[in-house]
């Protein structure tokens, strides 16, 4: 199941981390840096579903 979080946090980066913690800080944290910028959400992304 990891593996298709991190695909998913690969193309859509908000949705990988909702998949991993739903609703929490971590997702808005991940909205705001993909909004940023679309590398520091993928980062952000795949160190949410590594770190859990």
């Amino acid at each position: 199941m990891d593996l298709v979080r991190i695909i998913a946090a690969i193309f859509i980066p908000p949705l990988g981390v909702f998949l991993q913690v739903g609703l929490g800080k971590d997702f808005w944290i991940n909205v705001i840096l993909t909004l940023l910028g679309y590398f520091p959400g993928i980062i952000h992304a795949v160190y949410i579903i590594a770190k859990r």
